[in-house]
């Protein structure tokens, strides 16, 4: 795969469908991880830990287990309560596992016909793991596809990569098993093309590691500072989006929003962008769909 550096000083102003400014991405993250794995080496889990001190893949690690578990069991319904009440979408990406293991929190998001991105097989497994075995990473994306389609009914159209973490082939085989959206790449507040081996199309919709939850527990942050953080990013971007759109996605985890010590930040930030008409809660799916048929009269491709 291969993409243009093209600064945004030098593409033309990009215009959303119907009159809209800024596309905001909910994004909700449905991740499994295996409470051990065949392996001596440290467990990699795909996120930050609550206890810290890595352990054996091989040995249990109840308390971060089961603190991640809580978003399975109880954090992700009161987002969907919040979602509901509020009358707003969120883009879900969800690990293989997750259908396979917790079926009942995919299907309320099918039930709710949101969007679904395939997010790998399991979190803890890496596509770098197979960075220098093309074949295998391929069998992965393939089993987590195959997977998704079973349990959706549908197949997977764009793709998010566990921790982000994609090869220089990743692209390019994601094209070739029929995907058109990726997501992991962090460098952009504006969809682009992205040039692969076969020449089937690719849309970058960028997800973000700074406006994430992730950023409560790094930084510290409770209800309040996380709400300010939302609003920092929203505004800014709202008042740069007069002149071209962007977008703006929001990672959530529902282990870490959903505590209820956090979750009215989630609510407060929904209830204060919603008074914006010209704010677009947007799918990936939609912005890809429609930038592929559009992309040309913001940056031209050679």
């Amino acid at each position: 795969m291969h993409y243009d550096f093209v600064p945004i000083s030098e593409r033309k102003p990009l215009k959303w469908p119907n009159g809209k400014r800024l596309a905001v991405i909910l994004t909700t993250n449905f991740e499994y991880w295996d409470p051990v794995r065949d392996t001596p080496k440290p467990y990699y889990p795909g996120g930050p830990s609550i206890v810290g001190g890595d352990l054996p893949g091989n040995v249990y690690d109840n308390a971060n287990y089961t603190w991640r578990e809580y978003g399975q069991r109880v954090g992700v319904w009161r987002m969907f309560d919040i979602f509901d009440a509020e009358g707003v979408p969120s883009s879900c990406t969800i690990n293989a596992k997750m259908a396979l293991e917790r079926p009942q929190v995919v299907q309320a998001a099918l039930d709710r016909n949101w969007e679904i991105v395939a997010h790998n097989y399991v979190q803890s497994e890496l596509l770098t793991d197979n960075m220098f075995d093309e074949d295998a990473e391929r069998e992965v994306i393939r089993a987590t596809l195959k997977v998704y389609e079973e349990f959706c009914g549908y197949k997977a159209k764009g793709w998010l990569s566990s921790s982000l973490r994609s090869t220089l082939n990743t692209i390019d085989i994601l094209a070739e098993e029929g995907l058109f959206f990726i997501c992991d790449l962090l460098n952009d507040d504006q969809p682009y093309m992205v040039k692969t081996r076969s020449g089937k199309p690719m849309v970058s919709v960028s997800y973000t590691s700074e406006v994430n939850d992730f950023s409560f527990l790094r930084q510290g942050l409770g209800a309040e500072g996380g709400l300010q953080m939302f609003k920092e990013q929203f505004d800014w971007l709202y008042a740069e989006s007069e002149t071209t759109g962007k977008f703006m996605n929001v990672g959530l985890h529902p282990h870490v929003i959903g505590q209820p010590y956090r979750i009215r930040a989630l609510r407060d930030f929904i209830r204060y962008a919603k008074q914006f008409d010209d704010v677009w809660f947007a799918t990936r799916e939609e912005i890809a769909a429609w930038y592929m048929q559009n992309h040309a009269s913001h940056i031209e491709v050679d």
